[in-house]
């Protein structure tokens, strides 16, 4: 606002109104009002000019607000922010002005053009307004609007300005997109351009692989940071989890503000890498809904701050980055695939006149090798043969100098039954010594010897000068080059041939010595038949010394073959994993002791059946391998608890079964079994976890009606069963009543399905409190059979059967239905209602469907119904979970973890679902207020900090003490759930009378 102060006699202005100026008690000239207003060019010029005029206005603390965009962007003259009350009295008043009506006698509208831009003046007394002349108010209503076009004038230039720099800006990133300049080049022109649009001295641009789950800081820039990340590696995203550019590429939400501003927007702790700037703004480079980077600007400098116009500007300009970004990595990965696709079609090119060469000199080789395996089944002479396979070898090379050389029977000379040469007609048999002939056969393979290589190997010793090409002595010219091939019998080096050169320019090279390979080979070949008839001579009269040796060897077979009989005897009648006696070995075992029993009814025997509870759990959630180790250490175990002779055998995945020879009373089995569940119960460590084992155990004794193995068997069977049922962790001993319970399974089923069909299945009703007032938050919804004789049956005394017969999918859905019927009148007030889903439920698809069909029908709102699972459902298949989980959480439906720590699930497992509370199991909360708490406490205390990072809400259940209830409340426990609050019961129990009643 202008310095303003009105002159008496002339009318000049020069002083502030609300300074010195207003304390005046004389009123400056009218004449001087319009000179004044013409010279105000802003808004807030002309309520400085208003207030000098009148400064009973400024002493009544009045106020001119003033919009370019309608009540809700008000300004004031002062400054000062409008507070909503005001901004509704001020919206209020202009309404009834346009419709003619004065309607707040401390406002008066100085001008609205009815559409966007107003000015209004508060007078909060009413009397200063109230005494100052309207021409006065018209005066400056009139000019308020005048200037009020010339300021939206200057916001049109501005944003036209604005629009027309960042037209500018896209157009060069586009260009710089299409340009053929090299990454970094390109790069540093996007910082220009961006450095164009706001402060960007400090700017770095981030990728983000998705499927690697890694940043790559691609560009650089920090006037202050000297440890900038390497901009050619991958950093882990765990190592940016919790620093803001963590945050912005996980949220894919824009960041701003300064240190303090930006750890109130992340959603966890914020740790700083690097130097702390004063200001920082980051936009997420986004495309289809995922993030693919980011772009980060920063400042150092006081008094250069950010707007939320830059935050939507770089947000924008993000887009175009991103677009030009893979534009260039596609240009750049389109030029690379088109230089790998020419040299491939280079090489293919030149590797298909390779072939086609490759092919005719093949064909032509194949015909002369035919040749030659020809000859070796005429009826000719040798030297006829030698002479046919001369000619045949020229067809291929230059062989006018040829020779076969062969190794005598006594290996001690080099014979040439075939020699043909220029310069020596003939070579007669010499000693084996070091010529090239020899060397040849050491090496085993062909080579090409020129005057170098000859030069060489008579420097290493490898030849003799002399014995160069076969000749004692040699008058005629020397061998240029010669290449040589070794004769094979089977693996064995029989002799060579070789030709030889005496012209510079006739040399072989290393595909001539291949062609001589093949040529050797079948020559070899048809030496072999012709010596085939002595060899045979030679096998004969080694005939008998082998069938001699034979017979030994086949009599130490036969030993081998006996201690092979006896492991294999013991793998059938043993375990491979645990090393114990299988389920054919017990039962033999068994038999056995019948046989005895039964001869000496005095000497009874006792058969323990024992299953580890919840094995399922440790192979789905620490893999198979992880059990295998498992069911190795319960069976040391169970090996140290016996005595001597008992037998413990392992009979199928987790069932072992123990064999106690002698039992003088009943109450030994059952010490005997009491000491084998404690000696399980203490910790092992598996897969580098402690954990503790529970089984449960059946027990039988020898009896006069067990005259089979299988009878005895079934017994125990039995007794497993019914300690199972009665809560597992336990040993349970057979009696008659266990048989005919068994035998009425198939009546419980039949009566299961009948009270399927008129609804006996409903919910108990448990409550779950806020523990700081014991207030009930919500209903746990606990199955209940109304049997017409038996009368309320617990899950425990049907639930087994149920399982078996397959009913229990049916039984569940009834009790769903009747959970969310009740549930409308249980959360009528407030709070929501909890049922139990088992993981069959999340083997298909349609869950969320159908629990979203059952609320609809029972009128009940989805966001008062939540559901229970345990950690065996989340590690089944866990992707498939969270998949189904989200499902529910977006039909507001939320997911309480149950019986938490009672698994095997890691703390941090937790966040990759959508959970809304962690029930803790009661095996935590029973030890709290004993003496023995302070291992259920750290346990207590580490779920509550993993809750409280993830903001996901914490349950106790089996709260059943005063003590517990404070334990809880003192750690900050905020829900509990148990028989202290209220044991299940009908819904209408917890309905009020009037409720009850209506119900």
């Amino acid at each position: 606002m202008g310095m303003i102060q009105f002159d008496q006699g002339s009318g000049a202005v020069d002083a502030a109104p609300g300074s010195e100026w207003q304390e005046r008690s004389a009123a400056p000239p009218a004449g001087a009002l319009a000179s004044f207003l013409l010279r105000a060019q802003t808004p807030d010029e002309v309520s400085a000019v208003l207030f000098a005029y009148r400064p009973d206005l400024f002493r009544a603390n009045a106020q001119v607000f003033w919009s370019l965009e309608g009540p809700g962007a008000l300004r004031s003259e002062a400054g000062d922010a409008v507070g909503p009350v005001q901004a509704a009295r001020i919206a209020a008043a202009i309404e009834g002005a346009r419709r003619g009506i004065s309607i707040d006698p401390c406002l008066c509208v100085l001008f609205d053009d009815g559409t966007s831009s107003l000015a209004v003046l508060h007078d909060p007394t009413a009397v200063a307004l109230g005494a100052t002349p309207r021409a006065v108010l018209d005066a400056v209503g009139i000019r308020m609007a005048e200037c009020l076009a010339i300021q939206r004038l200057h916001e049109t230039a501005r944003r036209a300005n604005q629009a027309e720099q960042l037209q500018r800006a896209l157009f060069a990133i586009a260009d710089l997109s299409g340009s053929e300049q090299a990454m970094p080049d390109m790069l540093r022109g996007l910082h220009a351009i961006i450095a164009e649009l706001m402060y960007a001295e400090n700017f770095y641009i981030v990728l983000h692989d998705r499927e690697r789950d890694s940043l790559r800081f691609i560009y650089y820039v920090d006037s202050v940071d000297t440890e900038a990340p390497a901009v050619d590696r991958d950093f882990p995203m765990a190592e940016f989890e919790r620093r803001l550019t963590g945050y912005l590429v996980r949220d894919g939400k824009a960041l701003m503000g300064t240190t303090e501003e930006l750890r109130r927007q992340v959603r966890g702790p914020l740790q700083i890498g690097g130097a702390d700037s004063l200001d920082w703004l980051g936009v997420p480079m986004m495309r289809d809904g995922e993030v693919h980077g980011a772009l980060v600007v920063q400042t150092y400098v006081e008094g250069v701050r950010y707007r939320e116009a830059d935050k939507a500007l770089l947000g924008f300009v993000a887009e175009h980055v991103l677009t030009a970004l893979e534009r260039k990595q596609s240009l750049a990965e389109l030029e690379r695939r088109v230089r790998e696709r020419t040299q491939q079609l280079a090489e293919a090119n030149a590797s298909l006149r390779d072939k086609v060469y490759g092919l005719e000199r093949a064909e032509h080789l194949q015909a002369t090798l035919y040749r030659i395996a020809a000859l070796a089944n005429s009826d000719e002479g040798s030297d006829r043969f030698y002479r046919d396979i001369h000619a045949a070898v020229g067809e291929l090379l230059y062989a006018e100098n040829f020779y076969i050389g062969l190794i005598t029977d006594d290996g001690a000379q080099l014979s040439f039954p075939y020699y043909a040469d220029l310069h020596a007609p003939d070579q007669p048999p010499r000693p084996l010594g070091r010529g090239l002939s020899e060397y040849v056969m050491r090496s085993r393979s062909a080579c090409v010897v020129d005057e170098p290589e000859f030069v060489a190997l008579t420097q290493r010793g490898e030849i003799e000068r002399t014995l160069a090409i076969g000749k004692v002595a040699s008058d005629g010219p020397p061998t240029v080059c010669w290449v040589g091939a070794p004769l094979f019998d089977a693996d064995e080096v029989i002799g060579v041939v070789a030709l030889q050169s005496y012209a510079k320019e006739m040399l072989y090279t290393p595909r001539d010595a291949e062609l001589l390979t093949f040529v050797a080979h079948q020559i070899a070949s048809s030496l072999k038949r012709r010596q085939s008839a002595e060899q045979l001579r030679r096998l004969n009269a080694d005939l008998e010394r082998r069938v001699e040796a034979r017979t030994r060897e086949l009599s130490e077979q036969i030993a081998v073959r006996e201690q092979v009989e006896a492991r294999l005897k013991h793998q059938i009648m043993h375990d491979p994993l645990t090393g114990l006696p299988n389920r054919l070995y017990m039962r033999d075992r068994i038999e056995r002791a019948l046989a005895r029993f039964h001869r000496h009814p005095d000497r009874p025997f006792a058969l323990l059946y024992l299953d580890i509870d919840r094995f399922k759990v440790v192979n789905d959630s620490l893999g198979h391998l992880a059990g295998d180790e498992l069911l190795k250490e319960v069976s040391l175990r169970l090996q140290h608890s016996l005595r001597q002779p008992d037998a413990v055998a392992r009979l199928s995945g987790d069932e072992f079964a123990v064999l106690l020879e002698e039992v003088t009373e009943d109450a030994a089995a059952s010490q005997i079994a009491q000491r084998i569940l404690d000696a399980l119960q203490e910790p092992m460590t598996i897969a580098g976890r402690e954990l503790r084992v529970y089984a449960s155990i059946g027990i039988a004794i020898s009896a006069p009606r067990h005259q089979t193995t299988d009878a005895m068997l079934q017994d125990a069977d039995i007794a497993l069963y019914g300690a199972k049922s009665a809560g597992r962790r336990r040993f349970l001993q057979f009696d008659e009543s266990m048989q005919d319970g068994r035998r009425d399974v198939l009546g419980i089923e039949n009566e299961l399905r009948a009270a399927l069909q008129v609804g006996q299945f409903e919910p108990y009703f448990q409550p779950l409190v806020r523990l700081a007032d014991r207030q009930r938050v919500g209903y746990e919804a606990l199955v209940r059979w109304n049997h017409p004789t038996r009368g309320v049956l617990e899950p425990s005394q049907f639930l087994a059967v149920a399982e078996e017969c397959g009913l229990v999918d049916a039984i569940d859905w009834q009790m769903y239905r009747a959970a969310c019927t009740n549930g409308v009148e249980l959360t009528r007030d407030g709070g929501y209602i909890t049922i139990n889903v088992s993981p069959r439920h999340f083997q298909g698809n349609d869950l969320d469907s159908r629990l979203l069909g059952l609320a609809a029908s029972a009128k009940l709102d989805p966001s008062r119904l939540r559901i229970e699972v345990t950690e065996g459902t989340l590690l089944g298949d866990p992707e498939a979970v969270a998949k189904q989980l989200q499902k529910l959480a977006n039909a507001s439906i939320a997911t309480a973890l149950d019986d938490f720590g009672t698994g095997y699930c890691s703390l941090g497992y937790v966040h990759r679902f959508p959970l809304r509370m962690l029930k803790i199991d009661r095996s935590f909360i029973e030890p709290l207020g004993g003496r023995n708490k302070r291992r259920s406490e750290a346990v207590i205390g580490a779920v509550l900090a993993l809750a409280g990072s993830l903001d996901i809400e914490v349950l106790a259940e089996g709260i059943e003490t005063e003590a517990q209830h404070e334990a809880l409340l003192a750690m900050g426990c905020g829900y509990g759930q148990g028989f202290l609050y209220g044991r299940p019961r009908p819904a209408a129990h917890w309905l009020p009378l009037d409720q009850s009643r209506a119900a």
